[in-house]
């Protein structure tokens, strides 16, 4: 194995050091220093290190977070300190109960507790040596659970190193994973239009991702840990509980930030009420109170029962399910074209808030939970996600009760309902016709990479769409002076640049207005392909599927998702409105046009690293590419050129030691302007 020199040891050094901590505070603190960009740029560099000089490589570096293998199955891990249950008190006498019963052990007349809120996820065991992460383990039967250190690994808030120059020797960390109710919806909605099955809630998201054979697809899923006590640890720690909850966090452990210190049963009651009042704030599931005595010198001493410690209590909260009767499922258009049935409900109560509406998802969600109109169902309400129905009661089912489905015209602008064959999703057509989809018809066509109308934001859009001054993206073209003057932050000077921006993107590419249209399925690159293929508007919009599937890339799917779009007289009205207004592009190639073989940059491989600054990454990988070359992300033998910004990093000396062609800013701008 080479050896590897001091400053590449020394700077794979400092981007670990670097990584952990944008880490931290990413993960831990929510409040990063860097961009999603740098960030990825100091990996990208730190990876290419590692792969030079495979010495350099670390268990605890960020990037080995991900295993490579899956697993065939899960291993045993043996606790070092059994993971105890809690006893559970439902009413405010059991807590009252449990302090007495503590008072008198203790032979006090006050105890201090500290309050944590249960979350509703999974509790796993974290075991460290030396402030390395070596095993992580869920919580089994409380003695011996499952080995899920490769999924542990790939959760951002879990350290894979303690941030601290002197850790204990050997360390059990316990805490709770979690999906945040933002990130679960994000999730969901992916599954949705990914056509895959969506997950009943956030616990049961969250165990199953943890319980994944094959670590890579645990890390696509946005799981946190909040760190809630210690087991075994070879060192004294701090005296109290609530302490070393403070001692985690300066190691580099989320705690959570309703943690406190409470005194007595009536402490311990006001926290659970807050609780209860603050529940549909909170940003994950919680289903009750902790209540932990915080001076941990007497925890032996009041000691445990056969299955929970005397020294802890869980407060469960009110149920939020509750069964109503389901009046009717109406087809609900969202922005984006997708239609979602929705139960309208007899109102009824769930956890304190009155509910006459809950989600089914989609057509197959219906069907799989057989729900009809007129039956009696249970509703589940989960913090700001919007209630959804989760069964049936089919004992109550009435002889009258009606099988749902979807509508074969948008309710909203009568287009066309179209279910692609990969989609869960049914969509409504007209997208840039329907008024539910308006704003975020409006906001993907002014996006950088569709007309690059820069100062359209989405306030400034739905302040528009409000006042009924752009209905379709046609009118952002006619927009003047005195319709911007008076809405929320346009003064002269701003009205004008945007202005300036609405007119300059008159002048764009074809592929770019295809992109722009917003046509389900049809990305970026589609978007580059159709327009090469059909070097015009209308032969495209002529094309039928048989003629579509011929196009690179473009499979049946694609095609009936293009052909439906176009079919549409509503989005052809729009199309031509944009046309009038002056929208336009180059003309197409004529047939003697140099092919694709033929273009200055045909067949060459480029990379780029470091910062440029006349171009944007994606400006500077779009000129490569309208030149006929290549753009990847590694640099291998194969790579003609390596287009070097400032600070360049490991791609560079790869570059050099490989002997591939270096060009900076300037050679690279007369290269693409030859």
């Amino acid at each position: 194995m080479a050896e590897v020199p001091q400053q590449a040891r020394s700077r794979a050094a400092s981007l670990r050091e670097q990584l952990e901590h944008h880490n931290y505070r990413y993960y831990v603190l929510d409040d990063p220093e860097i961009s999603d960009a740098e960030y990825d740029r100091l990996m990208d560099e730190l990876q290419g290190l590692e792969s030079d000089y495979p010495a350099l490589k670390t268990p605890s570096s960020p990037t080995q977070r991900v295993g490579a293998a899956p697993l065939s199955e899960f291993s045993e891990s043996r606790h070092e300190t059994p993971m105890q249950s809690l006893a559970n008190a439902f009413e405010s006498g059991d807590v009252e109960d449990f302090d007495r019963r503590l008072r008198e052990s203790l032979g006090v007349d006050s105890v201090e507790y500290v309050g944590e809120p249960k979350l509703d996820g999974t509790s796993i065991n974290l075991h460290y040596v030396d402030g390395a992460l070596v095993e992580a383990a869920t919580r089994g039967d409380g003695e011996v659970g499952e080995d899920i250190t490769a999924n542990a690994r790939t959760i951002g808030s879990i350290p894979l190193q303690l941030r601290t120059d002197q850790p204990p020797a050997r360390l059990e960390v316990r805490g709770e994973v979690v999906i945040r109710h933002r990130d679960f919806e994000r999730l969901n909605q992916t599954r949705l239009e990914r056509g895959e099955r969506l997950f009943a809630n956030p616990r049961n998201a969250a165990a199953g991702s943890l319980r994944q054979l094959d670590s890579r697809i645990t890390a696509s899923r946005p799981l946190t840990l909040f760190a809630f006590g210690i087991g075994h640890c070879s060192e004294a720690m701090p005296k109290t509980h609530y302490a070393v909850l403070q001692q985690l966090r300066e190691w580099g452990f989320l705690i959570n930030d309703r943690v406190e210190r409470l005194t007595g049963a009536a402490g311990c009651l006001d926290y659970h009420e807050r609780l209860v009042e603050d529940r549909e704030q909170l940003d994950y599931e919680i289903d009750g109170a902790v209540y932990k005595v915080n001076d941990r010198s007497v925890w032996d001493r009041l000691g445990s029962t056969a299955r929970a410690p005397r020294w802890a209590l869980a407060h469960k909260l009110p149920a939020r399910e509750a069964t109503t009767l389901l009046e009717d499922i109406i087809p609900s258009v969202g922005r984006t074209g997708v239609i979602t049935p929705v139960a309208a409900l007899s109102p009824v109560e769930v956890g304190g808030v009155t509910v006459s509406r809950a989600t089914l998802h989609n057509l197959d969600e219906v069907q799989r939970k057989d729900v009809r109109v007129g039956d009696t169902v249970m509703i589940r309400r989960a913090g700001d996600v919007i209630p959804e129905v989760v069964s049936v009661v089919a004992s109550q089912r009435p002889a009258d009760a009606r099988p749902w489905s979807m509508p074969e015209r948008c309710p909203v602008c009568g287009s066309d309902v179209v279910r692609l064959d990969d989609e869960a999703a049914h969509r409504c057509m007209g997208g840039l016709f329907c008024p539910a989809q308006r704003v975020g018809a409006i906001m993907h066509f002014v996006s950088r990479r569709a007309m690059d109308i820069d100062g359209l934001g989405e306030k400034l859009v739905e302040q528009l769409v409000e006042r009924e001054r752009v209905a379709t993206v046609v009118d952002l073209y006619r927009l003047t002076r005195s319709d911007l003057l008076g809405l929320d932050r346009m003064g002269e000077k701003s009205s004008d640049n945007l202005l300036k921006a609405i007119a300059a993107s008159r002048q764009t590419t074809l592929a770019r207005f295809l992109y722009a249209l917003g046509i389900s399925q049809v990305g970026e690159v589609t978007a580059k392909n159709l327009a090469g293929h059909f070097a015009g508007l209308e032969p495209l919009m002529a094309a039928d599927e048989e003629a579509l599937v011929e196009v690179p890339d473009i499979g049946p799917v694609v095609a009936e998702s293009i052909t439906r779009f176009f079919a549409q007289s509503h989005n052809r009205e729009v199309i031509d409105g944009l046309i009038e207004a002056g929208v336009h592009w180059p003309d197409p190639q004529s047939q003697t046009a140099p092919g694709a073989d033929d273009l200055p940059l045909a067949g060459k491989t480029f990379v780029l690293t470091g910062s440029l600054e006349a171009f944007t990454r994606d400006e500077a990988k779009a000129r490569i590419e309208q030149l006929g070359g290549k753009v990847t992300s590694s640099v291998s033998g194969k790579t003609d050129y390596v287009v070097a910004g400032a600070d360049p990093g490991s791609k560079r000396d790869k570059a050099e030691a490989l002997g591939v062609t270096l060009l900076d800013e300037a050679a690279f701008g007369d290269l693409i302007e030859q």
